[in-house]
């Protein structure tokens, strides 16, 4: 795009944003997803005509700084969910303006904003006290430290998604667990240091779990999955597991798991150590049970001299 089609498509936006302010003042839900010209100008324009403004989405407007998000919230303070996924300039400034301006707030969406470090998200948390769901995926910069705010300032807190922050420790999800008994859905996908402590806190603590996502949390082993089986959550709310490239788990875990009976999905890709036997056995005390694993064909011996070409089942001349 040109210089002059982009100046265009940005004033475009601008005076969009301009027309809701000025005649939708009790607009009350706003996706502008993937909206890549809105500017810091455009959530000023909002936020001066949009007060009643409870819902909106900001996912992939990368031009985003915290200067926009302080103008949003000053005039948007009832905002009880905002989606910033993919805004990848906010920084740890930005969640202060959040923390002292949406006190509704009850969802927040910060994926993949690398910036945001703990110093932004113990502030958000100081302020925001409401907070139910909470997705900090691809936060690299966290550690423990989030978790110790969660879990001493965010009591309502249901859903939590921390998939790729390998920062994050058993100590981290253990104040985590013992102060958060509300939570239903946990991403914790290759937070790599957690072990089975984790997954015994939970089981003591949040017996509400329903969905857990573990895959590539190579310490988890089959003791973690027994107590996860054992616990009021795995009797009677569990209901997605995902095991993905957790190399430590064999057939023993899917016999704890039997244990499991509202369980729906088994994610197990990459297990090595689980064998088609074995998932046959769990899937015949739980038969509703969708369960997804991968298993390599078997590569046939090399070909002797002589003898016509072989080749694996997954290959194909082309």
């Amino acid at each position: 795009m040109d210089a002059q089609k982009s100046r265009t498509v940005r004033l475009l936006f601008f005076s969009t944003c301009y027309s809701l302010s000025r005649f939708c003042s009790k607009l009350k839900h706003l996706d502008l997803t993937s909206c890549v010209s809105i500017t810091n100008s455009s959530l000023k324009g909002i936020s001066e005509g949009c007060r009643n403004l409870e819902y909106l989405n900001l996912s992939w407007c990368d031009q985003i700084t915290k200067d926009g998000i302080e103008a949003l919230v000053r005039g948007c303070r009832g905002l009880k969910a905002l989606l910033l996924r993919g805004c990848t300039q906010l920084e740890d400034e930005a969640l202060k303006h959040i923390q002292n301006y949406c006190h509704e707030l009850v969802s927040l969406n910060l994926q993949s904003c690398s910036r945001i470090t703990d110093e932004g998200v113990v502030q958000l948390c100081r302020g925001c006290h409401r907070l139910q769901a909470l997705c900090l995926s691809g936060c690299s910069n966290l550690t423990d430290a989030s978790l110790t705010a969660l879990g001493l300032n965010c009591p309502r807190l249901q859903i939590l998604e921390a998939a790729r922050c390998s920062h994050l420790t058993d100590a981290g999800f253990t104040l985590l667990a013992r102060n958060c008994h509300e939570l239903e859905k946990m991403d914790l996908e290759e937070c790599i240091l957690i072990t089975d402590s984790t997954l015994i806190q939970l089981s003591i603590h949040c017996p509400k779990l329903q969905a857990l996502s573990l895959s590539h949390c190579e310490l988890i082993t089959d003791d973690g999955i027994l107590h996860l089986s054992n616990s009021a959550c795995g009797h009677e709310r569990l209901r997605v597991l995902e095991l993905d490239n957790c190399l430590l788990i064999t057939d023993v875990a899917l016999e704890h798991l039997e244990n499991c009976r509202g369980l729906e999905r088994l994610e197990l890709y990459d297990c090595q150590q689980v064998t088609r036997a074995g998932i046959k056995r769990m899937r015949a005390q739980l038969p509703h049970v969708k369960v997804h694993a991968y298993f390599a064909p078997v590569t046939p011996p090399t070909a002797v001299a002589g003898s016509g070409q072989r080749l694996c089942r997954c290959c194909v001349i082309l």
